[in-house]
């Protein structure tokens, strides 16, 4: 049997560790949180990742806490909606997807589905030594242990990766902007609507949380690379709020909304682009191999299928160096299909003018039209179904 680390235990992590576990490896599962996280953004299943939530046997667990969304609407600064996209647009693989659901929520979903599985949380890799026949890992309270395997699901700031591949500046590809994500109190009544207003360079959001009264917020913004600490939050909440100074819409009740917030979280938004997933003995799945960002809306769809296809590799070959080269071929197409930005980039979630503003409101209203969903179903909305699922060791595809 496999003995496998695996650090992370947000989705990608207990994923794997389900599907390494089913078949026949002995997980452990590290977490730099104390505890499972709740709560978090809204995520959502589509196209493949889909699937192996089907395999899994958990749509059923998944659909009683999904979200009830309408849709996405771009408002104006009197909050109406100047643009719609329905939920059922695209046959549900819409900017907003038919199964939305808390990032925190997925989660436990994940967690109560590997009851097998050793979790060890509060504690973090803090060293690593790739041997010809295990690694060793150390941990920050001292505590050495030994795995056949490792691998890093530890998101877009990954220590695995800084341990085994190098610097996280080597593979970040930042696209020019910042996002702040946070809870607040709806301001609006949602109705089930993701809501979303921008003025040239910024952008403010809210979308349905799964409490009545309190909605998921955003708050982006263009911008060359700044300095900050990410874990100054009061500095992080100055910036905010000197930076949407003056928005309207919902934007003062968000900005003071995000001084209190006990969830916010900011980031650069960009991708992280790699040669290799893998080295030695060591492997990355989800963000920290391939983050797309949530502007393409596929990064719980790369976790899935990463941690389905990393596991079914392992399954079919005693050698760890073969598993890992059929799983960099087999997800290398996938995840340059799912790093496809919509058009604009982050400039086109982020108009820098009012007149680009205006165009994407016509665009979005021409993507929705009868004649149009054809054209940008296959333009925009078909990436997530872009591999075939294997069928590993008798699991149906």
């Amino acid at each position: 049997m496999t003995t496998v680390l695996v650090s992370g235990a947000g989705i990608a992590g207990p994923a794997l560790a389900y599907w390494l576990h089913r078949h026949g490896s002995t997980v452990t599962v590290v977490e730099s949180a104390p505890a499972p996280r709740p709560g978090g953004q809204t995520v959502d299943l589509r196209g493949a990742g889909r699937e192996v939530v089907e395999q899994m046997g958990l749509m059923p667990a998944i659909r009683e806490v999904a979200m009830e969304q309408e849709g996405i609407a771009y408002v104006d600064a009197s909050g109406a909606h100047v643009a719609e996209m329905p939920v059922d647009a695209f046959g549900g693989e819409g900017i907003v997807s038919e199964i939305e659901i808390l990032r925190g929520d997925l989660a436990q979903v994940l967690l109560d589905a590997t009851p097998d599985v050793e979790y060890v949380y509060g504690r973090r890799v803090t060293a690593l030594t790739d041997r010809a026949d295990d690694v060793e890992v150390t941990f920050d309270d001292g505590t050495v242990r030994t795995f056949d395997l490792v691998v890093g699901a530890d998101g877009p700031h990954s220590g695995i990766r800084r341990l085994a591949f190098g610097p996280e500046e080597q593979f970040v590809k930042p696209l020019g902007g910042y996002t702040a994500w946070f809870t607040a109190p709806d301001p609006v009544g949602l109705n089930g609507w993701y809501e979303m207003y921008n003025e040239p360079g910024r952008v403010a959001s809210i979308r349905p949380d799964s409490t009545a009264g309190r909605a998921k917020a955003g708050l982006s913004f263009l911008s060359d690379p700044i300095p900050y600490d990410r874990r100054d939050i009061d500095a992080q909440r100055a910036l905010l709020a000197a930076r949407f100074a003056g928005m309207a819409w919902a934007t003062p009740e968000l900005v003071e909304a995000a001084r209190t917030a006990d969830d916010l979280y900011l980031d650069s938004v960009g991708q992280i682009r790699m040669d290799h997933w893998t080295r030695g003995r060591v492997a990355l799945v989800g963000d920290a191999g391939y983050c797309p960002t949530p502007l393409t809306g596929l990064g719980t769809t790369l976790a899935l299928v990463g941690a389905y296809v990393l596991a079914g590799e392992l399954s079919r070959t005693p050698d760890h160096r073969v598993a890992f080269a059929a799983y960099e071929e087999r997800m290398r197409p996938f995840v340059k299909e799912a790093q496809t930005l919509p058009p604009g980039g982050f400039t086109g979630y982020c108009p820098k003018t009012r007149g680009a503003i205006r165009m994407r409101v016509l665009t979005t209203k021409a993507m929705v039209s009868r004649w149009g969903q054809p054209i940008a179903k296959k333009l925009f909305f078909s990436r997530s179904k872009a591999i075939e699922l294997p069928d590993y060791c008798g699991i149906s595809a």
